[in-house]
């Protein structure tokens, strides 16, 4: 069953079966963002990484680009900010990034055409990101005087420090192939099989434990990275040994070791209501 949320301006909102879509709804400016977005972008993801019916987000985006950057009113706009006004407004982009890394359930970009500036941000944040062959790529913040210093953490890790030298120097544009060959992208795929290959991933991560899934995403996050010392050592065996002390946990070995079910597949998915 279906559920639309259409409180939004900016996107479009639906859970089924447990995956929510979030698609980024201003096809007639490439879906390029402004502080609206960001703020929805935001409310949107918090919400939803604390829905029990939800266990995957899938970021989308309508029409030919799925993210080209800044929207260009907003750009002139902050023309006229003060030093403290672009502060601000830089911590909002910072905060709603931060929101879609951190959340904590699987975050999965169907990425349906260019991704530009900030819009490779929005991919770096995801878990997973699947693009169609035709996408293209591009760090283009040096050409407008700018750099892409907000969302340099989470494209840095995707893309790793030497390719991010290149790109973020040079403004180039790359294709899908490149993307992933960096590892920016994990799948490319054709047009008309972006969705299904979306679906198959779907399907297979909803039928994971949320609470491994969120430990997981934790251990992703902490160490990665990370210097293997005793600390982190002693930390990886407290986690081991909470998750398996955790309900799903024992949960999850009994069901294997018995070939049923674990319960949180068997949970009737909740009735739909506004």
């Amino acid at each position: 069953m279906q559920k639309e949320t259409n409180n939004y301006k900016s996107l479009l909102v639906s859970v089924e079966q447990h995956v929510a879509t979030v698609t980024l709804n201003r096809p007639e400016i490439r879906n390029a963002f402004n502080d609206e977005m960001i703020a929805e972008l935001t409310d949107a993801f918090t919400k939803l990484g604390t829905d029990d019916n939800v266990r995957v987000v899938v970021l989308a985006a309508a029409g030919k680009a799925f993210c080209a950057g800044a929207d260009l009113n907003w750009m002139r706009a902050m023309a006229d900010y003060s030093y403290e006004e672009n502060l601000a407004d830089a911590d909002k982009l910072a905060q709603m990034l931060k929101t879609i890394y951190e959340c904590p359930k699987p975050t999965i970009a169907a990425i349906q055409g260019d991704v530009y500036a900030g819009g490779m941000g929005l991919v770096a944040v995801c878990d997973v990101a699947i693009a169609v062959n035709i996408a293209n790529f591009c760090l283009s913040e040096v050409r407008l005087g700018l750099a892409p210093a907000t969302i340099s953490p989470y494209v840095i890790r995707a893309m790793g420090a030497r390719a991010a030298q290149r790109y973020f120097l040079s403004a180039e544009v790359f294709d899908a192939k490149k993307a992933r060959q960096l590892g920016f992208i994990h799948e490319r795929v054709s047009e008309e099989w972006l969705d299904d290959e979306v679906a198959t991933l779907c399907a297979k991560m909803v039928k994971n434990s949320p609470d491994a899934v969120k430990t997981c995403k934790h251990l992703l996050h902490d160490i990665a990275g990370t210097p293997i010392t005793d600390d982190l050592i002693a930390d990886t065996v407290k986690g081991i040994a909470d998750i398996r002390a955790s309900t799903q946990g024992k949960e999850g070995v009994q069901a294997f070791l018995q070939k049923r079910k674990p319960d949180w597949l068997t949970v009737s998915e909740p009735s739909v209501s506004e």
